[in-house]
């Protein structure tokens, strides 16, 4: 056989190879383009099918009425308790410490015998005074007798004027030394007395730093005890600086403002009490300015150094329009509220945007001072699937309704 046709058997073997090759790719080609006919054809299709069905289906929310009435403004802050006085007892006096007559804890009066130091030691030192006092007022006395009788002498021409005169100036020596020996006496007299220990204010004693037994040192720093006054107690705290015109207000007209204080998680009101004082400059690293409140704290409720929240009621707007603070958003046109009303052509309730001005904020709610009219029922819950226009379905309609057919309170800052 030649070589031609060697070469002819091979190509009609090859053409229906490539025939299965021709139709593999055609297969796959389809398949792609039918991939890319669903993904950017059909799929976006479905979607905005999807999207048009979820869109035709109201949105459940829930929605609150705005309140009328009187509005007390709260301003909160944390602040801490500390006592109207606190005093660290201090001996006066080195000695031993003889004797304590309180217990840790107790409650003290002003003047009350708290410790008694060894008074031995003080009271040789006051002997010892009166002692040298004793022997100079006798050193004086026999000057004096001695002065008359130079004194008399002289007047019979028998003894110079020289010596005369020596001995009253001895006696006027003598006199003057006289209140050098009784500051002595009244200084050794005043250490025995500082051997008894006495509570210099009314309050209430801590834990004692010295045991009996002990060798006090006078004015130690840390001292036998500390005592502090906790009724009435003071609470200070601070509030930014854009209130101070509000809070300056209020005192110029001599207005007491009332001041709560609650516990750490503000479920517990503590005591109730009054604004006391205001710091004469503002902190300028934190733009606050501190105040002081008192409190009676005569249940003692509140400790020396407590953590506390504190409400302060600073005024009473009259006839303010309010909106739960939680249906307030914000976006970059300003801040707003959903709103629901009926759809003017089918009736069907909608949501609709009301841009607003807000005043202050107290507890759950914030004042209007511009943007709804006070009879509009605002979003509470399900804000995050609204937009302008989209009907709405209130799942709490009737609990509203019910509630506007309820006599309205006359205040709304009532709690």
């Amino acid at each position: 056989m030649s070589e031609q046709n060697i070469q002819t058997n091979n190509e009609t073997q090859a053409r229906p190879r490539n025939k299965w090759w021709m139709l593999f790719l055609f297969l796959i080609f389809l398949v792609l383009c039918a991939g890319l006919i669903w993904k950017f054809v059909l799929l976006p299709n479905q979607k905005k099918e999807k999207e048009f069905s979820q869109w035709s289906q109201p949105v459940p929310v829930r929605i609150a009425p705005l309140s009328r009435g009187d509005l007390q403004l709260e301003l909160k802050a944390v602040g801490t308790a500390i006592p109207t006085q606190a005093v660290t007892v201090q001996s006066r006096v080195s000695g031993v410490l003889q004797a304590l007559y309180f217990k840790d804890g107790d409650a003290v009066q002003k003047g009350q015998l708290l410790a008694q130091i060894d008074p031995i030691p003080l009271q040789v030192a006051l002997d010892q005074a009166l002692g040298n006092q004793q022997q100079h007022l006798a050193e004086l006395q026999h000057a004096q007798a001695e002065l008359l009788r130079n004194q008399t002498m002289l007047k019979q021409d028998a003894i110079s004027r020289q010596e005369v005169d020596q001995q009253q100036s001895l006696v006027s020596q003598l006199k003057g030394q006289s209140k050098a020996y009784q500051a002595q006496v009244d200084s050794a007299r005043l250490q025995l007395s500082y051997s008894k220990i006495y509570a210099p204010i009314s309050g209430q004693v801590g834990f004692r730093q010295k045991d009996i037994g002990n060798l006090i040192q006078a004015n130690d720093e840390t001292g036998l005890v500390t005592i502090t006054q906790t009724t009435p107690i003071y609470v200070e705290f601070a509030l930014a600086e854009n209130y101070l015109d509000l809070i300056r207000y209020s005192v110029q007209r001599q207005q007491k403002l009332q001041v709560e204080a609650w516990d750490r998680q503000e479920q517990k009101q503590l005591a109730q009490g009054t604004l006391f004082a205001l710091d004469n400059q503002i902190d300028a690293s934190t733009g606050t300015l501190k105040l002081k409140a008192i409190f009676p704290n005569q249940n003692k409720q509140l400790f020396a150094n407590q953590f506390v929240n504190v409400r302060i009621q600073a005024q009473t707007i009259a006839n303010a329009v309010t909106v739960p603070s939680d249906a307030i958003q914000h976006g970059a046109k300003g801040t707003y509220v959903y709103i629901v009303d009926k759809d003017k052509e089918d009736g069907k309730d909608k949501a609709y945007i009301r841009m607003l001005q807000l005043g202050m904020t107290t507890g759950s709610k914030t004042q209007v001072l511009s943007g709804l009219s006070g009879n509009e029922k605002v979003v509470l819950e399900g804000i995050d699937r609204l937009s302008e226009d989209r009907e709405v379905r209130i799942l709490n309609e009737q609990a509203e309704q019910a509630r506007q057919n309820t006599p309205p309170v006359t205040s709304a800052s009532q709690r």
